[in-house]
């Protein structure tokens, strides 16, 4: 009988190697049919075994319920049985009522955790196994390494490292790939580079492992050469390694030797070249590689190549779907990716919510907010990366008060707000001014308890600043118990947004003495606020600790100081600097000219105007409002208007109000009134006031009556009851002794009961200042 027992457990052996249920049945009915062959344990852990491996629970479990003497081993297969079926509440609960354990128990449990993403508690279960006397083997300690590794627990890593010392575990290539592993995620390449280098033989999970951590901290170019020993040493290229290359290939973007821009294109030099090793191996077929390249060639922007492999994968999934959406997301292109998805679904696949999020984040980036819309309402429970996705598209488009009522379903539905979304709904607060919105916001910061939180805490200042409540923003800047950069620069911008200029300095002063490097915005603004005390002294100070630190090369800090000097009337130290600039930007000319133009030299903002021109740098509409305001206050009305008829053909910037207003004011300050008609005739703000009070400005200074009327008619037309337009027309009329038209100028301006806007005198006295009102 123990012969046939012995065929039986052959046969059986079989079976659970094809995973042959039916035959495995037949077996186990011959058993239950003979009694010797039943109370044979070994034959009965066979059957668990096999009908765990066929995913048959019930029969599993009810053999071992029959079993007249389960040994441990019977226990082992059962607890395998739950374990590899996810049940692992009821794992542990028969874990627990096992009678005896032995290694096998320990680390049946321990690698079911931590495949089930419970790294704590299976490390838990470790250290109770040790604590009872038991050795781990190597299956242990890569199962412990592994969650060590998930949890970012680098010490209790470097414990078990302690541990395979010990029990001479070092040299096992399993042991060590899985150490390797560990030092990896968490980014302690140095002990990872260690354990590398003392490995005998490193396999291809070796390589890989370490080309994986390399990525994930950044270093590129050491992962490539990683990959290259790999190749050195004739270690086995498998789908993971190659796939995993091409994860550090996507990651380099910009890392010197892994683009060639050359051509204009992002050309990933080395992507292509794994690329073509994955067909001289014979990959064409993998899956899971062929997305890989997909996602290399989309993050590296050629889209063109990654339409050629999508088209020659002989089987797409929904992730080949969702990462070429994703790729012409990242160039923004949001009509492509919508068109993918069309595209996805008429082949019969179903869009995840990772298809949705991608779409959302593609329009997004394209600007194509109501596509955005759509696709945020399609996911069905929009996670918190959907939210800012949704929330960041209408803040780029200004649109924030629908960023307020978004935050609020938000809320509403119960979804817990990051410090993205915090941010973002904080700088819409601050944008519209609506304080109360800010303070609802500021609440939900703090039951979320991201109040403390740095990049929060600098929102909240810039919002309560941008409401005027600069006293709130000092308290939540006084009451962090860290502070960075951005916080004190929100302070600092703040109090110079509230004309809180020489509190703002005394801040910068403070951020110096906390030694806290200020930035280039930090100085911009402190720059801002010197210009507004016009104190060039604060401002030769700054311009020196500017040049101390290193910051006296950069443009935007160099416009600053051109505009600090400027607006302290040091136009020419302004044009020194501005002379010995390295490097301009469009700000800088802009900053220059516009300097020339405050300080009435007129001529030379049109020189350098022509020299902006001259050197290549395109003008924006800022240059003409800075050239043309110069043109009209020096009087050169013919240079003002051939630089504005050359706005539009020859430099692509079409006119605005701005541009109108400045040559408006330039024809009329010069008495060229039938040219500013025909000029009014023809611009499309006719509706606007302050095209017509500069021209009745000018009307009054040169007595043009009958253009003075329609100026006035105009704005009396627009707001009827502003009382300027009805006084400047008086005013005109009685200073050329026309005194009835000048009553009657102010009956129509009685009967329409426009009240004139009181004047006021002030007069300083040693102890004080005394106002009284003019009629």
């Amino acid at each position: 009988m123990e012969g046939g027992a012995t065929r039986l457990a052959k046969i059986l052996q079989g079976c659970i190697d094809k995973k042959a249920q039916l035959g495995g049945k037949v077996i186990h009915g011959f058993i239950l049919r003979n009694k010797a062959l039943y109370f044979d344990t070994f034959l009965s852990n066979r059957l668990i075994e096999l009908y765990s491996k066929c995913g048959n629970l019930g029969y599993a479990h009810h053999v071992f319920d029959k079993m007249p003497k389960p040994d441990v081993y019977s226990w082992n297969a059962v607890l395998g049985c739950y374990c590899k079926a996810g049940r692992l509440g009821e794992a542990e609960e028969l874990f627990l009522k096992m009678p005896e354990r032995n290694v096998v128990s320990w680390n049946t449990l321990i690698s079911a955790l931590v495949r089930d993403g419970q790294e704590e508690k299976a490390v838990g279960v470790y250290e109770a196994m040790v604590s009872e006397g038991l050795v781990p083997t190597h299956f242990t300690l890569a199962s412990v390494f592994s969650a060590c590794g998930g949890l970012l627990d680098v010490e209790k890593g470097r414990k078990c490292h302690g541990v395979v010392a010990k029990i001479g575990l070092e040299e096992n290539v399993y042991v060590g790939n899985a150490l390797l592993c560990m030092y990896a995620k968490c980014g302690v390449m140095r002990d990872a580079m260690q354990v590398f280098g003392d490995m005998a033989e490193p396999n291809e999970v070796t390589f890989t492992a370490m080309m994986g951590g390399l990525k994930q901290t950044d270093r590129v170019a050491e992962a490539l050469e990683m990959f290259r020993l790999m190749c050195r040493k004739g270690v086995r290229v498998d789908s993971v390694s190659l796939s995993s290359m091409l994860g550090v290939c996507a990651k380099g973007c910009g890392e010197s030797g892994v683009y060639d821009y050359s051509d204009g294109i992002q050309s990933n030099v080395n992507g292509q070249q794994i690329h073509g090793l994955t067909v001289k191996l014979g990959f064409e077929g993998d899956l899971h590689l062929n997305n890989s390249l997909l996602d290399m060639y989309a993050k590296s922007a050629d889209m063109k190549s990654a339409e050629k492999v999508f088209a020659s994968i002989p089987e797409v999934s929904v992730v080949s779907w969702n990462v070429m959406i994703t790729g012409y997301g990242l160039i923004f292109q949001s009509q492509k990716a919508i068109e993918y998805l069309r595209r996805m679904q008429s082949w019969g696949f179903e869009p995840d919510e990772v298809t949705y999020i991608n779409l959302l984040a593609a329009c997004v980036k394209s600007g194509d907010i109501k596509s955005g819309r759509q696709m945020f309402d399609n996911i069905s429970c929009p996670n918190v990366i959907s939210w800012n996705a949704i929330l960041s598209g209408y803040f780029q488009n200004e649109d924030h008060m629908e960023v307020i009522k978004l935050f609020r379903e938000m809320q509403f539905r119960g979804v817990q707000p990051d410090r993205t979304t915090l941010a973002i709904a904080l700088s819409s607060s601050a944008a519209m001014g609506i304080l109360e919105a800010g303070e609802e916001i500021h609440a939900a910061s703090h039951k979320a308890a991201f109040d403390t939180d740095i990049y929060v805490a600098s929102a909240l200042i810039g919002m309560y600043s941008k409401c005027g409540k600069t006293e709130m923003a000092k308290h939540i800047f006084h009451n962090m118990q860290e502070l960075d950069v951005v916080c004190w620069n929100s302070m600092i911008a703040g109090l110079s947004l509230n004309s809180q200029d020489e509190e703002a300095f005394t801040y910068f002063k403070q951020m110096r003495q906390h030694e806290m490097l200020p930035t280039q915005f930090s100085y911009a603004t402190i720059l801002s606020c010197c210009a507004k005390l016009a104190s060039s002294f604060q401002g030769k100070q700054v311009h020196a600790q500017i040049t101390k630190d290193g910051y006296v090369s950069d443009v935007f800090v160099g416009s600053a100081l051109i505009g600090m000097y400027c607006k302290c009337g040091d136009v020419d130290g302004a044009r020194n600097f501005f002379d010995m600039m390295s490097s301009k930007s469009t700000v800088t000319w802009n900053e220059m000219i516009h300097g020339y133009a405050q300080n009435g030299r007129g001529d030379e903002a049109v020189l350098l105007y022509w020299d902006m021109i001259a050197s290549a740098e395109r003008p924006d509409a800022i240059t003409f409002v800075a050239v043309l305001t110069a043109c009209s206050h020096s009087g050169l009305v013919d240079a003002g208007i051939e630089i504005f008829n050359s706005m539009g053909h020859k430099h692509g910037v079409e006119p605005v109000l701005d541009h109108y207003t400045c040559i408006i004011d330039s024809l009329g300050r010069a008495g060229r009134f039938q040219e500013a008609e025909v000029l009014l005739d023809e611009m499309p703000y006719k509706d606007d006031p302050v095209i017509w009070e500069v021209l009745l400005s000018s009307c009054r200074v040169h007595a043009n009556v009958s253009l003075a009327k329609r100026a006035a008619d105009e704005l009396i037309r627009l707001d009827p009851h502003n009382s300027a337009p009805y006084v400047l027309l008086a005013n005109i009329y009685s200073s050329l002794g026309r005194w009835d038209e000048a009553r009657a100028v102010r009956d129509l301006m009685s009967n329409k009961q426009v009240i004139k806007d009181p004047g006021y005198s002030r007069i300083e006295y040693e102890k004080g200042m005394q106002s009284s009102m003019v009629g």
